[in-house]
């Protein structure tokens, strides 16, 4: 149940700060922006790990070089959702965007990519993704 309610919750926070951040860019540029995003980030995110974390930055060793690049990925992700809203809106951007992620997930576990599981992704799922898709065009559809 827990999972479920932190992946609403996550939903809703990415498309508020989705918004939140279209906006401010509009008033002090995308990359300004994305500069204050991050940096708080960093800020909130240094200041739960010492009062919280119970990791060891050590084992970093030993982590895939390749999962260091979440951050840039981030940055990345800060950058096209902002532009995403600003040219199509928030609800058309984040439609694309959930299909865009279901997809690359599904891609993920059906390959057991970056150390996942492998999960079959049968026809039923492929149907689901293909109705979603129709609903963005319906969306968007001008009569």
């Amino acid at each position: 149940m827990f999972g479920i309610i932190f992946s609403i919750i996550a939903g809703v926070a990415m498309s508020i700060q989705g918004v939140f951040n279209s906006r401010l860019g509009e008033k002090i540029g995308l990359w300004e922006t994305n500069t204050i995003v991050q940096g708080s980030a960093f800020v909130l995110t240094l200041i739960i790990t010492l009062l919280f974390g119970k990791g060891n930055f050590k084992e970093i060793q030993s982590a895939n070089k390749l999962y260091l690049t979440g951050g840039i990925i981030g940055v990345i992700i800060t950058f096209t959702v902002m532009m995403s809203i600003l040219k199509l809106g928030p609800t058309y951007a984040i439609s694309i965007i959930l299909v865009a992620q279901l997809i690359a997930a599904a891609l993920i576990d059906l390959f057991g990519l970056f150390d996942s599981e492998k999960i079959g992704f049968g026809f039923t799922k492929i149907i689901g993704v293909i109705v979603m898709i129709i609903g963005i065009i319906i969306f968007k559809w001008r009569s």
